[in-house]
């Protein structure tokens, strides 16, 4: 399964690049703000150090340690201060700071004390200190200055977890204050798409011109003002082209029945017999012609029909015309929402095609997901690549003659598909292993 990272959705999209452009946003100030605070941190403790250390290297040049303390502050700030000749014990646990030991050997330099050496080590930690609402480290920077080692005590900022929590919680009022402003703008404006969307993919045939409901943005307002308009004016063309049909079928039918009955006058029989087939072969010619044409129209509205029973039905009705049609497998769940005569019509020319390329015709009926099946086998050589690619399209045939009685005018599988279609579903032709060919009407299944 290959993991997507980018929505495919507009309200996914705006979100995901708002929530992406926010953390870069608040790492971007995390690294600044924390590079700030540790210039920050050195300089409070590394300058409190650095005066500590010059005041104990004069004093130390007076001999101000050789008295003992007079006072209570004299010695406590004895006590914050270590001169010897040797390297200061530390406690277990000290860590060491370098980047506070170079910025304090710096500011020395600065001063013109040459420190021959700089450290400082971060003690362990109280847990007094912990508690408190702003904790700060215990440090001893040690400075070798001429010799003697001067170890004096300051404090520094803990650390950045502070920082880090103020970032977070800023982060999460960010997210809150710009992301549900954002999200609501984009379901707003993707909801009116959505349907959009759905009106689209509507089979146009179906003359279904309820106008959508012009909402959301001026935009997407726009669009659909548009496709409500697109849509109506190709309801009108298909309207104008229903009644241009009726109206060229009635006057072909009216000259062709006309002819038939004149043709019932010829004496010569084997002609007039001729003739009369072929005026059938017109009639029948343009009924195909007219019915694909007129493939989603009409009156007949939808209802719920249990596909169980009706290719039952059909099945029954071949075998009394003595035609080898016999029921397979069909689920007892298979209700689907279509125009009954339609579909009973789209099955009979596919049973048709079955009993006139593959001998016999079984019909079947299985439930996948959301989707009902209509299988119409048959035992015939099947097809080939190429042919299950165009025999599906008008006037395509298997058998090139245009004899009606060896395969017809190549409408049959053009009208299932159309009818298959208008009904919200697909036909689809596939060669069964073992041999024959597979029609199968795709439905979707009611609930």
């Amino acid at each position: 399964m290959k993991l997507r990272l980018w929505p495919r959705s507009l309200v996914g999209q705006l979100v995901f690049a708002v929530a992406v452009m926010l953390f870069v946003a608040q790492a971007i100030n995390f690294v600044l703000l924390s590079r700030g605070l540790k210039q920050q941190t050195l300089a409070h403790g590394g300058g409190m150090a650095v005066a500590r250390i010059i005041d104990a290297i004069e004093r130390d040049r007076r001999g101000d340690f050789r008295r003992p303390p007079m006072d209570e502050e004299a010695r406590e700030r004895a006590q914050k201060l270590r001169i010897s000749d040797t390297p200061p014990p530390l406690p277990a646990g000290a860590k060491r700071l370098p980047e506070l030991a170079s910025y304090v050997s710096g500011l020395l330099n600065d001063t013109e004390i040459g420190a021959e050496s700089v450290d400082a080590w971060a003690l362990p930690r109280r847990e007094a200190l912990r508690r408190t609402a702003f904790p700060e480290r215990a440090v001893i920077v040690v400075a070798k200055v001429e010799g003697r080692y001067f170890a004096v005590r300051t404090r520094i900022a803990a650390g950045g977890n502070r920082l880090s929590g103020f970032l977070v919680w800023q982060t999460l009022s960010l997210y809150l204050l710009l992301l549900i402003p954002i999200m609501v703008i984009a379901y707003r404006a993707a909801a009116p798409l959505r349907d959009l969307t759905r009106a689209a993919r509507g089979n146009p045939a179906l003359r279904d011109t309820t106008p959508l409901e012009e909402e959301g943005p001026s935009d997407v307002r726009d669009l659909i003002a548009a496709f409500n308009a697109y849509r109506t004016r190709i309801a009108t063309m298909l309207s104008d082209k229903d009644r241009m049909l009726g109206a060229v079928g009635h006057d072909l039918r009216t000259p062709l029945a006309s002819l038939r009955v004149r043709v019932e006058g010829v004496d010569d029989d084997q002609l007039r017999d001729k003739m009369i087939a072929s005026i059938d072969e017109m009639t029948a010619m343009l009924s195909d012609i007219l019915a694909l044409a007129r493939s989603g129209a009409g009156t007949e509205t939808q209802e719920r029909i249990d596909l169980r029973a009706l290719v039952g039905e059909l099945a029954g009705d071949y075998r009394e015309q003595g035609k080898d049609v016999s029921l397979g497998e069909t689920a007892a769940a298979g209700v689907v929402f279509a125009r009954p005569m339609l579909l009973r019509r789209a099955l009979r020319n596919l049973v048709d095609n079955a009993l006139a390329y593959g001998v016999r015709a079984r019909l079947a009926v299985s439930t996948a997901e959301d989707a009902v099946r209509i299988t119409v086998s048959d035992d015939g050589p099947g097809l080939t690549d190429a042919q299950i690619r165009t025999l599906i399209e008008p006037f395509a045939r298997g058998e090139q003659s245009r004899n009606r009685a060896t395969g017809g005018a190549g409408l049959g599988l053009s009208i299932a598909r159309e009818i298959a279609s208008g009904e919200g579903g697909t036909l689809t032709l596939r060669n069964r292993p073992g041999g024959g060919l597979d029609a199968v009407i795709a439905l979707p299944l009611q609930m």
